[in-house]
């Protein structure tokens, strides 16, 4: 440039200008260290979520091995002391307890949806798919995603509904015909989804037994379609967690599903050996592709929206923040419901299903093979519970590491006098927010006083509360939450201040004004579509 500013170009003084010209990069020094440190957030993306993705694989787990496991012998010592209570003088005490009526209700739930099941004949289904077409049937596998997404947003909601009319405390005994509406509305929905979960075993079974593999492939091309629709949308930090909670989910759900592929294709050639290895590397093709999707789409979104991987522990640390809860003895739910609010896996359905094609499958006569059961059935017991031992060892340490220990020994909130819940509010979650605006269970924390956070969609107004010296410093609530009495409006007048005062109040109301809410990550527990919110 400077040549031709000269007033002398020449052809080789130009070619010696470009091939001899320099720049320096240490110039814009930030925005290289930036592009950097991108990439080194990119190669730790997938080691970070990995971490996070088996661990929440092996809270499904133990949710879903309590079902089969502690959950059984739980109804039997519920129903044990139902029918010892003549014996018993209760002296006005209750007959059973909350947690004993909930598991009575899962426990008639899952007898009456198998019995209903047998009425199902997978075979015939089975048939029924795969005289399809090929892209007959990959629309229908594309809806049944849908739909189940929907089915398990859906679900827990109905379960919820059910265990709290059943539990709640009811003045007259009339008040109590309001749990078999619930209970067949509970029982119809697990029945539905164990049907839609069956139609999806068996579209993937059609797949993988095609002879040129044509479906199976045009399935696993649809996980990538699943990058396109999230990768170039704008995710902040609970959005992100919501989305990482719904890959956990399907992740599982579909090793369950590919465990159902192989029990029916081997008992249809008489569990051989030979067979089973031609089925593994379908399936090793599949869980690969899962994983190469979860890795590809989280390393992009934290790419484009400037996220961390340091956010994956953050994740870690609130899901086993909602394991030990759960096991204190002022627990508001249970550990498989709150997994159930946390990811949206809903354990009956599946389970259902599972006993299904597990006793149709397996041949069980004689005195060995019920001694093969039972010893089977201890292994499991025996598996679930050293995994209950090593999550709870690793989420205290996950917990401690987070700093969010000191929210476990705050006492849960008592009911005001004279006030008694309504009817038609959703289930609550005990947590103990911080004093800070934002939420955020890493930043620093002010005692205050523990509120329950509403996990339904729409929450109810809260009761006007005199306002006390202590109160003061306490924060104000979300905007999705509302009130009988609006706030004042800060744009109405009012009386003149002195001087004084109106230094004093500067900073702390410019500071209110300017600080947005935003939620809690262990607030979050909202089903998910894609990691969208459903709000």
């Amino acid at each position: 440039m400077l040549l031709w500013l000269n007033g002398n170009p020449s052809l080789a003084r130009f070619m010696c200008a470009e091939l001899t010209r320099g720049y320096f990069l240490e110039h814009n020094e930030a925005k290289y260290t930036e592009r950097r440190e991108r990439v080194y957030t990119c190669m730790r993306i997938p080691r970070e979520l990995e971490k996070l993705m088996i661990f929440g694989f092996f809270l499904c787990l133990d949710a879903f091995l309590y079902v089969f496991t502690l959950l059984p012998l739980r109804v039997l010592l519920a129903l044990l002391h139902l029918l010892t209570l003549p014996c018993c003088n209760l002296g006005g005490l209750r007959l059973l307890q909350p947690a004993q009526v909930c598991d009575i209700m899962k426990g008639l739930i899952m007898v009456l949806c198998y019995s209903m099941m047998h009425y199902v004949d997978y075979s015939m289904m089975y048939h029924l798919i795969r005289g399809q077409s090929v892209i007959k049937l990959y629309i229908i596998y594309n809806m049944l995603q849908v739909a189940d997404r929907l089915f398990s947003s859906f679900g827990q909601d109905i379960l919820d509904a059910l265990y709290w009319t059943a539990t709640e405390p009811k003045e007259r005994k009339r008040d109590s015909i309001g749990v078999i509406p619930h209970f067949i509305m509970a029982v119809f929905y697990v029945f539905l989804h164990a049907i839609l979960i069956m139609v999806q075993a068996s579209t993937l079974n059609v797949a993988f037994n095609s002879h040129n593999k044509s479906l199976l492939t045009i399935m696993m091309s649809n996980n990538f379609v699943e990058i396109k629709g999230s990768v170039f949308k704008k995710f902040e930090k609970n959005n992100l967690f919501q989305m990482s909670n719904s890959d956990i989910k399907e992740r599982f759900t579909s090793y369950v599903l590919l465990l159902i592929v192989c029990l029916r294709n081997m008992e249809q050639f008489s569990w051989s050996p030979d067979h089973l290895w031609v089925l593994l590397p379908d399936v090793f093709m599949v869980i690969a592709s899962e994983i190469a999707v979860d890795v590809i789409k989280h390393a992009f979104i934290t790419k484009f929206n400037e996220i961390t991987a340091d956010v994956y522990s953050e994740y870690r640390a609130s899901l086993a923040f909602d394991l030990i809860s759960c096991r204190q003895k002022n627990a508001c739910t249970d550990y498989s419901d709150s997994v159930a609010r946390r990811m949206g896996f809903i354990p009956l359905p599946l389970a259902v299903l599972l006993i299904r094609v597990v006793m149709s499958s397996v041949n069980v006569q004689g005195a060995l093979s019920y001694s093969c059961v039972s010893l089977f059935y201890m292994g499991m017991v025996t598996l679930k519970v050293l995994n209950s031992i090593v999550l709870l060892g690793k989420s205290c340490v996950y917990v401690k590491r987070a700093n969010m220990e000191d929210k476990l020994f705050e006492k849960p909130p008592t009911a005001a006098p004279g006030k008694t819940p309504s009817r038609t509010s959703k289930t609550s979650r005990c947590t103990a927010p911080s004093g800070d605006l934002s939420g955020d269970p890493w930043s620093e924390r002010s005692p205050s006083t523990p509120s329950c956070t509403s996990s339904s969609v729409t929450t109810q107004p809260t009761p006007t509360v005199i306002p006390t010296p202590q109160a003061e410093t306490v924060a104000p609530l979300s905007t999705s939450s509302t009130s009988p009495e609006p706030d004042p409006d800060p744009l109405t007048p009012s009386p003149p201040a002195t001087p004084e005062q109106s230094e004093g109040d500067g900073t702390e109301g410019t500071e209110l004004k300017h600080r947005t809410p935003k939620k809690d990550l262990l607030d979050v527990d909202r089903f998910t579509i894609c990691g969208n919110r459903i709000d």
